[in-house]
């Protein structure tokens, strides 16, 4: 029997798009084919064999060439990247499309964009947007939502959004933890022997995530002066300035595989809330402070405020720029309910995410509406 497969377009930026859809293609594809698009192929992690990948040009980034006065061009309300004139973005939505026909394809995950997600219910795909956090109430993004037959949100339903309409919750499911490697995560006492790193010492880690310019070192440099008897350890991408006096207990790691290792040796952790950092630390369960990072749609923002509303991070609108800033922010860390951080991850996360795509190209196909509305599975 042909099972028709389920095609899946990832956005380049960071690490967590590419490391949700991994791990949902993993588990889904057993059931039925599934195709991932993206621009690059390297910021994936280990892929079955069974995965296929295809490269197609960013939507974001020109190739050049292009008429100068088609950028001036107006862009209407509904769609927020379409550039004029990008042979670039032809490619792709043509190797996409033409994909669409090819296959007899069954579904379209867009994570994320609002255009591809419109693009799929014009060519006559269903799709299933993943939804992030953000003031995403624009024509494009609720024309994406509202043409989408499901809404896969890689967080826990605690975490969602007081704002966002009922009609979107009925198909929404919630994945929280969907991305990482929860067997990878070992304990404090392990994390600290596989590193190399003193057992009896506090260690506080600060993760810079990939999806900006990095983490600005001048107001670590505070927090870890003040902190003496720490050991202050980035790990990720940092940007320095001149006028920085670095104190003795603050090192630099720089790019590491294993993340989750590093965050569970820390006895306190310090962020932007990638979706992916979100998860490792709530699944290892440690004080936190947060500091959102500019995104889109205020992303972050919105994340963090979320974050705090369940009383699972605590969080500062900006870098603390003294020493009473950083005490302040670790004494609200230290008053954190920790279980409550580990209790909105779902260890089948992955599992759970593929079978309700599976579940739902089966009912979508079936020549009826499901009767019930199409709802989140994990209640975290």
């Amino acid at each position: 029997m042909n099972v028709r497969p389920i095609g899946y377009f990832v956005h380049h930026q960071g690490r967590g798009h590419a490391e949700r859809a991994a791990h949902i293609a993993n588990a889904l594809v057993s059931q039925r084919p599934v195709t991932l698009f993206c621009a690059r192929d390297d910021i994936f992690p280990p892929l079955d064999a069974r995965v296929e990948l295809i490269t197609i040009p960013s939507l974001f980034e020109s190739a050049g060439g292009e008429p100068p006065v088609l950028a001036d061009w107006r862009t209407p309300e509904t769609l927020h990247c379409a550039p004029l004139g990008w042979r670039s973005i032809r490619k792709a939505v043509a190797t996409i499309t033409g994909w669409f026909e090819t296959s007899d394809a069954a579904l379209f995950v867009t994570d994320v964009s609002a255009e591809l997600g419109q693009m799929a219910r014009i060519a006559s795909v269903p799709h299933v947007a993943v939804l992030q956090h953000g003031d995403r109430t624009d024509p494009g993004h609720m024309s994406s939502y509202e043409s989408a037959v499901g809404i896969l949100a890689p967080f826990a339903q605690k975490l969602e959004q007081a704002e966002i309409p009922g009609w979107m919750r009925e198909k929404t499911h919630y994945a929280p933890g969907l991305g990482i490697d929860l067997a990878a995560q070992p304990s404090r006492e392990q994390a600290r022997i596989d590193l190399g790193l003193p057992a009896d010492k506090r260690i506080v880690l600060v993760v810079a995530g990939g999806g900006g310019n990095g983490t600005p070192t001048a107001p670590l440099t505070l927090g870890a002066r003040d902190d003496h008897d720490a050991l202050w350890i980035t790990i990720g991408e940092i940007s320095s300035e001149w006028h920085e006096t670095p104190p003795g207990n603050l090192t630099h790691k720089g790019w590491v595989d294993n993340p989750e290792t590093w965050i569970a040796a820390a006895d306190g952790v310090v962020s932007s809330c990638g979706n992916t950092t979100v998860h490792i630390v709530c699944a290892a369960g440690k004080p936190w402070i947060v500091v959102p990072e500019w995104r889109y749609f205020d992303e972050q923002l919105a994340k963090a405020e979320a974050l705090e509303h369940a009383g699972l991070a605590a969080v500062a609108r900006n870098w603390p720029s003294h020493t009473g800033g950083w005490r302040k922010l670790w004494d609200a860390a230290s008053r954190l309910d920790v279980p409550s951080q580990r209790a909105i991850i779902d260890h089948d996360a992955a599992r759970n995410a593929a079978d309700w795509l599976n579940d739902l190209v089966e009912r979508i196909w079936a020549g009826s509406k499901a009767e019930e509305p199409i709802t989140a599975r994990v209640e975290a």
